[in-house]
């Protein structure tokens, strides 16, 4: 099934809204279907990199939420619209007192500008074709909160990107909603797996840390790198959650937007802080989320 991509341009930018097509390997049957080692890596993508770990290193902390098949499959159901589960662009917001009041759980994502955080909400609603996901033609120009309604079960927000020609407000947008919004049920604080962590990733972190509001970090575009790279810049950021911060979720979660990787355990994680899942076999030690 195929849907046209709308071309739309306020003044000088061109924007892009993606109607997209559904991606072959967006629902959780596909992946299953491949050669073991290929689901393996497509659902679990840490298990890619464990052979190239030196012994020493502790994996507990990069696999405590662990679901089984069956929990990303009940998980898969939500991202998935139907006439009594809507899944649509709800609005934008510039400010906090222009944000919709809804009762029900929500998540928002952070992260530089280019982290790929439109692309990453884009793949997470791959099953539902007609959701429009609004992406800039050029980085740095998102400046609006983004809300995206799945059912009545959670929300979803597209924050503004900070870093390169980043909206000067930004601080003044995400902070009162950091502070403020009493549903938010976890921020998703995204790094480039193939540059790592930057200055302007650790000040988010720290505001993160001072609202003390419970996040997790996403590593994306680990399509883009190597092994020895992405362990690399994963090993530092591991280092830097366990030595400096207090609300962060131990596990960091590796995706690929493109190719796919992580995008199933990821709508997991979702639909489990949001209260819609409860798991059957969360984990291979404890679990604090």
């Amino acid at each position: 099934m195929f849907c046209p991509q709308l071309w739309l341009q306020p003044g000088p930018r061109l924007w892009t809204v993606f109607q997209h097509s559904t991606h072959k390997l967006a629902s959780l049957h596909k992946a299953t279907t491949l050669p073991p080692k290929k689901a393996q890596s497509l659902l679990y993508p840490f298990s890619d990199l464990e052979a190239y770990l030196d012994r020493s290193v502790d994996r507990t902390q990069f696999q405590l939420f662990h679901p089984s098949v069956e929990d990303m499959g009940k998980a898969e159901k939500l991202f998935c619209s139907s006439p009594s589960h809507k899944i649509h662009y709800y609005m934008s917001a510039e400010r906090m007192d222009h944000a919709p009041a809804v009762k029900q759980p929500e998540v928002c994502f952070i992260g530089r500008s280019n982290v790929g955080k439109s692309s990453l909400i884009k793949a997470l609603f791959s099953l539902t074709p007609e959701v429009e996901v609004r992406v800039s033609k050029t980085p740095g120009h998102t400046k609006k909160m983004n809300f995206f309604r799945v059912g009545k079960a959670f929300t979803i927000v597209d924050m503004p990107g900070y870093g390169h020609r980043a909206p000067k407000d930004f601080v003044d947008m995400v902070e009162p909603y950091l502070y403020t919004r009493k549903n938010l049920m976890r921020t998703f604080l995204l790094v480039d797996g193939s540059v790592g962590l930057q200055k302007a990733d650790l000040i988010a972190l720290e505001m993160c840390e001072e609202f003390r509001q419970p996040y997790v970090m996403v590593v994306t575009k680990i399509d883009k790198c190597g092994h020895g790279t992405l362990l690399k810049n994963l090993l530092h950021l591991q280092d830097v959650v366990r030595t400096q911060t207090t609300s962060c979720f131990p596990q960091p979660f590796l995706v690929s937007s493109l190719q796919f990787w992580g995008i199933y355990l990821l709508r997991c994680f979702i639909a489990h802080v949001t209260g819609n899942i409860k798991l059957m076999d969360s984990s291979q030690g404890p679990l604090t989320t």
